[in-house]
């Protein structure tokens, strides 16, 4: 009873402290494609994802309500950085569904112009709407709409001291008239949240390089990435386990924080609840203590031994690199290995794929070249009778020009068309997605019945398979050249695909493309296969990474090539159309259709 007493006074006192109106609500799920649309509409990086902003502290001057309720401590703040555009998970501070909207959309109009830095907060934000406004005039109305309607949810200034007082009065001059305050004056405190300008880009704390989740970009128009939170972080010694959650202190009822040891190096841990405590942390105490999880096994990725390894096959290709930060590329910035595996042996098709293999042979090889034969020809390989005979007729008639057109020669009718199939074997491909298959699997399946399938349809094709460990050592795995016949012993190359390491997605695009670009066929398609996004150790990842894959693919298609991806990434429809455009990829749903899919997409990329 107690519980259930003391459960409804704090909702009832949150509720009337947070001052916000949950009836009218609006979710930035709902909105993330308009403002999307809109963001890059009016001129915003492409490139930036929209994610959820994280909570900021702030040290303001709170009423006693919000003060026995423990609000209004931390505000979800519009910002943005070089990789993401952040916005409030939720916006329900006005009384109007349609205004909270349109604070939403102000937000991404606004972020668009650019963004703010600690040292010009006041006067960025100023010129920003100034900009903005003087681009797009229509947006006037919304404007002093929000201004008219924050200024109620900002505190009075005649409540509050000297100094707060002038700050809040300059505040709120700048909101009215943007552009006339040039500096703000000091406080004790951090001023009342402006809800309708941006803020700098929040730093994590010691640790910089522990960054919690966030390594992922999206890059699909209006598309929201999962929400993964940034938390400041701190390196400790060890953690006291013979200390408990909590010391109980009288001054540390409405404030405490516990430890919560997470195994970094192990996938599993005995908490249970980790990520929901973690989720209401907001320092995250990193240490390398390894007491508490000595049974566990750390696993290395360090390369094989040379013994080991796959046969290399040369001394290494050195490639360029795109840096989107310097706008130019690192040349022989990367080392690309082929390599061929050493313990494949010729094998035959597995009995599993025999008759979906059987039947795809009987659809394309109606795609073989049909021989035709060409009358009325100069030359030829015999003669055309038709011809000759109408050449008589005329001779006898005596007409002047007579046809010399009398023979005819066959002409084989091919599909002038080559295509390299690249496929990703990185650590991921070792997932398994039910019971008794792995995604490599389902890879080499793939592979097999669309090697099957070309081979049939008499198309030359190659194929390769690629992962990396940073980016002097990329794996690039030679499976079948173009000029290589398909039988046993390719079949055995691709059954002894094993996944490793991780996805250096760039250089493998680059040097599919050489390949392709010696072909004399008047079509080149670039099929590539893969389970995730393009990362790797050093410094490869998220935009980096993204940036990198998106310019190989651009290159691709200057040369001539048509780049294909199918993924079986469910979030990849959140980059995949900035990587490779919206028409030149498909996301495959249930991964197990792979295989299946395959060759029928393939029927229609000529297309």
């Amino acid at each position: 009873m107690e519980e259930w007493v003391g459960f409804k006074w704090h909702e009832y006192i949150t509720r009337h402290a947070m001052g916000e109106f949950p009836e009218h609500a609006i979710q930035l799920k709902d909105e993330a494609r308009t403002l999307g649309v809109l963001f890059r509409a009016l001129g915003g990086d492409p490139a930036l994802s929209l994610v959820v902003a994280e909570p900021r502290h702030f040290r303001t001057r709170r009423r006693f309500l919000q003060k026995l309720a423990g609000t209004h401590k931390k505000f979800e703040l519009a910002w943005r950085d070089e990789q993401s555009l952040r916005l409030p998970d939720r916006l329900a501070l006005f009384p109007s569904k349609h205004l909270n909207r349109d604070l939403y959309l102000w937000l991404a109009a606004l972020a668009a112009q650019g963004e703010c830095t600690e040292e010009d907060w006041l006067t960025g934000n100023q010129a920003m709407v100034q900009t903005l406004l003087g681009r797009w005039p229509g947006l006037e109305p919304v404007y002093q709409r929000l201004v008219r309607n924050s200024l109620q949810w900002r505190p009075d200034p005649t409540t509050l001291p000297d100094a707060e007082s002038r700050r809040e009065k300059a505040i709120r001059q700048a909101l009215i008239h943007p552009g006339s305050v040039d500096t703000l004056p000091e406080a004790d405190s951090d001023p009342w949240p402006v809800i309708i300008w941006l803020y700098p880009t929040m730093t994590p704390g010691k640790l910089t390089a522990q960054v919690i989740g966030d390594d992922n970009m999206s890059s699909k128009p209006g598309g929201l990435e999962k929400k993964r939170k940034r938390r400041r972080a701190e390196r400790v010694d060890a953690f006291d386990k013979d200390q408990g959650l909590m010391l109980f202190r009288l001054e540390s009822l409405f404030s405490w924080s516990e430890f919560i040891p997470v195994d970094r190096a192990g996938d599993d841990t005995e908490e249970e609840d980790a990520d929901a405590v973690a989720d209401d942390m907001d320092m995250i105490s990193v240490s390398s203590d390894r007491r508490e999880s000595s049974s566990a096994i750390k696993f290395d990725l360090d390369l094989p031994s040379e013994e080991n390894d796959d046969l290399h096959l040369g001394p290494g290709i050195h490639l360029p690199e795109w840096d989107w930060r310097s706008q130019g590329y690192r040349e022989k910035f990367c080392c690309l290995q082929p390599m061929l595996s050493k313990d494949s042996v010729p094998s035959p098709l597995p009995d599993h794929l025999s008759r979906s293999a059987m039947r795809l042979r009987r659809q394309f090889s109606a795609l073989k070249p049909l021989r035709q034969w060409e009358r009325r020809q100069i030359e030829g390989e015999e003669l055309d009778l038709d011809a000759c005979m109408e050449r008589e007729v005329q001779h006898r008639r005596g007409i002047g020009e007579i046809d010399q057109k009398l023979f005819r020669r066959c002409k084989q009718n091919q599909r002038d068309l080559a295509c390299l199939i690249l496929a990703d074997i990185s650590m991921s491909t070792d997932t398994y997605i039910n019971n008794n298959q792995r995604v490599i699997d389902i890879t080499r399946d793939g592979l097999q019945l669309l090697s099957e399938a070309l081979q049939a349809s008499r198309d030359p094709f190659a194929l390769f398979a690629f992962s990396s460990r940073r980016r002097d050592h990329i794996r690039f795995h030679h499976i079948k050249a173009f000029d290589e016949p398909y039988n046993d012993v390719s079949r055995g190359r691709i059954q002894a695909l094993e996944p490793g390491y991780y996805t250096r997605m760039g250089a493998a695009i680059r040097q599919a493309t050489r390949l392709l670009q010696g072909r004399h066929e008047h079509q080149k398609i670039l099929l590539l296969l893969t389970d995730g996004k393009p990362n790797d150790l050093d410094l490869y990842e998220g935009r980096y990474g993204v940036e990198d894959t998106r310019m190989a693919v651009q290159e691709a298609h200057k040369a001539g090539l048509t780049p294909f991806c199918v993924t079986i990434d469910d979030d990849a429809s959140e980059y995949l159309p900035y990587v490779f455009g919206s028409n030149n990829f498909v996301v495959i749903k249930d991964p197990v259709q792979l295989p299946l899919q395959l060759p029928k997409l393939y029927m229609n990329l000529p297309r």
